[in-house]
């Protein structure tokens, strides 16, 4: 059976993480597509389109050559990995990311990444879309208080008033995101709060060893 694991989960829930270390366990690649979306986001703006406009949107993603390789994004050839996580792109990836043609585009590109040995993907569609096959299929989730302290965290933004803008980003995604974010049917639910990455990579393993059987892989 190949080896696929997918983990869904809101802004902040720590997903990339989770899912870099458990593809490193498995010994299988590491798909993130939110990096798919957020590459794509990034191009829009370069080309000065509006992010709601989603003909205009579609165009510019259709026009661009986007992949990772290993743990960066490439956009027609250009490592933007520094640059996709930046404020602006955060604020306008949810538009973006919402237009059907773009999804259409980008859900194809990431297919393409699961190969014959499988993969852990994950972002805000992996278990629902993008695998909607995979044997395990994982939500994970963290109070909205402790998503905004990591995301500054991982910012070097440790003042207070950092961790409230990033509390308000994240409220205003989680809103915009309220009807495409959601678990599969069939998705455990893990909730990270207060837990370490060691944990919950350790949680993840054992249950895709038991479900995926992926021990052999590693």
């Amino acid at each position: 059976m190949t080896c696929v694991v997918a983990i869904d989960g809101p802004a902040g829930s720590g997903k990339s993480t989770v899912a870099a270390a458990l593809a490193a366990e498995l010994g299988v690649p590491h798909v993130d597509t939110g990096a798919y979306y957020r590459a794509a986001t990034l191009a829009v703006l370069r080309h000065g389109a509006e992010p709601h406009d989603a003909a205009a949107c579609a165009r510019v993603v259709a026009a661009c050559d986007i992949r990772r390789q290993g743990t960066r994004t490439l956009l027609n050839g250009v490592d933007v990995e520094a640059e996709i996580r930046g404020a602006d792109v955060t604020r306008a990836v949810s538009a973006v990311s919402r237009h059907p043609e773009v999804r259409a585009h980008l859900v194809a590109l990431q297919r393409r990444q699961l190969g014959e040995v499988g993969a852990v993907v994950e972002g805000r569609d992996a278990g629902t879309v993008v695998a909607s096959d995979a044997p395990l299929k994982v939500w994970l989730t963290a109070t909205a208080r402790e998503r905004a302290v990591r995301r500054a965290a991982q910012l070097g933004e440790l003042d207070p008033e950092d961790v409230e803008r990033h509390a308000s980003d994240i409220a205003r995604r989680d809103a915009a995101d309220a009807l495409q974010m959601v678990p599969a049917a069939d998705a455990v639910e893990i909730d990270t709060t207060g837990r370490t990455i060691t944990a919950v990579v350790a949680d993840l393993l054992a249950r895709a060893r038991a479900v995926v059987g992926c021990e052999e892989r590693r």
